[in-house]
């Protein structure tokens, strides 16, 4: 019998991911290729929707390759993706090349451009709270959405003439991937636009209404497992379904494997991503989104979520502020040539803050600088700076449960830190679980897909499925993480210090 795969496609910040995952959940082959991000002013993030397109295919046709050599096939593609990024495209002409023609680069989750349509809505924070689960910020999809159609009246004019599309990542990979057959999106990314009621799981009339979005021009909701058309748009993977689109963080949160309420994980990456699993929908978040964990066949799971804009990211900053040849590598390995800090605290709240303080007016600081402290203390203070924040929002979701939370679950990239990974325990004072297996959103979105195609039955068949981590314990004592948790939130005070004079 021929080898199956599932084709798990992870559209990311830096890099598109494309793995053949087998129905042990393990990863048989994985191809990335490299996406770049474009910086064209201050605040502004922004990425080619082209280049996405192209990266998605390039990875996607390697793993074709190997699968094709090893005698196999592919039983369906499961999509991952960066969220909150707001794409806009109009439908191209029938024989076009892609199926829709960008206006405009993507709008990155990272951008700020969009706080002044924020401060518009400002009195109405409350209301889009309660609907949507998500604090009023940049972040958000619609604000993006809402500067688009309002800098660009003629845009506006396309929208409401319905020629004129928008989508996040999932949904501009998704129209392509089916020639433009298909304009949808599931729960978990269409929750992070700010647009739909947790309530009812639709688009929410009062919140269009509020940021201006013609309904028309929005993808349809759909569960995160299900049947989202085939594949036209690229030769070689002509007629294979597409059975799986969930948010990035939400796949992670799939691919632990812990579907109890209570379940918390951490995913370092570019920022970083804290979600628990709740019982039901809380009422309130305490600094944290209410957001929609996944759905599948009619059932949808909740959670609650703190995102931090800048952990990797930070590290990344250091590196080219120092000049460093690799920014990311070099300025971890400096780290590590030191013990600590020194006392030294960064906070990296370059683009504002996110969860628990959601402080767009926030910027970064260096605190308690010492004539003996040196770059290696530097990159070391940035490297801690994603366990303090990690640490922030892990302490908002035990006051929003009332519940001590036992561990914290962890993947991503920068969990090949171990330094970052002690540090983290020894600031939460209990034990870190580090994944051991690479590409956990990428997994979670293809156990997903393996559910719809019928590989699995049920959530205790995913839990059932082999994983294998690490743990880190606290290795410090109660009195010094206290000490250091008070000197972090006194620097991030300062860091949201803001001058009277302006």
């Amino acid at each position: 019998m021929a080898k199956e795969w599932i084709l798990a496609i992870d559209q990311g910040t830096t890099n598109t991911k494309a793995l053949l995952v087998d129905q042990d959940s393990q990863t048989a082959f994985r191809s990335s290729v490299s996406v770049k991000l474009l910086q064209p002013r201050s605040g502004w993030v922004e990425q080619d929707p082209l280049e996405l397109w192209q990266s998605v295919i390039a990875a996607a046709k390697e793993c074709k390759a190997v699968a094709n050599s090893a005698g196999g096939r592919i039983a369906g593609i499961a999509l991952t993706n960066q969220r909150e990024t707001a794409v806009t495209w109009r439908r191209a002409d029938a024989g076009a090349k892609v199926a829709g023609i960008p206006v405009g680069n993507a709008i990155t989750w990272q951008c700020r451009r969009s706080a002044s349509e924020c401060e518009k809505r400002r009195s109405e924070a409350a209301m889009i709270r309660s609907i949507s689960g998500l604090p009023l910020d940049p972040l958000l999809s619609a604000t993006k959405w809402a500067w688009v159609l309002d800098t660009q009246p003629e845009l506006r004019a396309r929208a409401l003439a319905g020629d004129l599309l928008l989508g996040t990542v999932d949904s501009w990979i998704l129209y392509n991937l089916t020639g433009g057959k298909t304009h949808a999106t599931d729960h978990s990314n269409a929750s992070r636009t700010a647009l739909m009621s947790l309530g009812s799981l639709g688009w929410d009339t009062a919140l269009l209404a509020l940021f201006g979005i013609p309904a028309a021009t929005l993808p349809e909701i759909c569960s995160s497992g299900g049947n989202f058309g085939v594949c036209t748009a690229v030769p070689e993977l002509a007629g294979i379904p597409i059975v799986a689109m969930i948010g990035d963080s939400h796949g992670a949160l799939v691919g632990h494997g812990c579907y109890q309420p209570g379940a918390v994980k951490a995913t370092y990456g570019t920022g970083s991503s804290l979600m628990m699993l709740t019982e039901k929908l809380v009422p309130e978040g305490d600094g944290l989104a209410r957001t929609v964990a996944w759905s599948f066949k009619g059932e949808v799971r909740f959670a609650l979520e703190g995102n931090i804009a800048m952990s990797g990211a930070a590290v990344q900053w250091v590196g080219e502020f120092l000049g460093l040849e690799r920014p990311v590598e070099d300025a971890a390995a400096l780290a590590a040539t030191v013990a600590d800090s020194a006392g030294m605290y960064l906070v990296p709240a370059m683009v504002g803050l996110g969860a628990p303080y959601w402080d767009s007016d926030a910027r970064g600081i260096v605190c308690n600088l010492e004539r003996t402290h040196t770059s290696a203390h530097l990159a070391r203070a940035a490297v801690d700076a994603i366990a303090y924040q990690v640490a922030d929002v892990l302490e908002s979701m035990e006051n929003a449960a009332g519940v001590r939370l036992p561990l914290l679950l962890a993947d991503g990239g920068a969990t090949r830190n171990d330094r970052l990974m002690q540090m983290q325990a020894d600031v939460i004072g209990r034990p870190v679980f580090r994944s051991l297996q690479e590409e956990l959103s990428a997994r979670g979105a293809a156990m997903l897909g393996g559910m719809a195609l019928g590989w699995w039955k049920s959530l205790d068949a995913l839990a059932a499925l082999p994983t294998s981590d690490d743990c880190f314990q606290p290795a410090i004592a109660e009195d010094q993480r206290m000490t250091l948790r008070r000197a972090w939130k006194l620097a991030v005070s300062r860091a949201r210090w803001r001058n009277p004079s302006t």
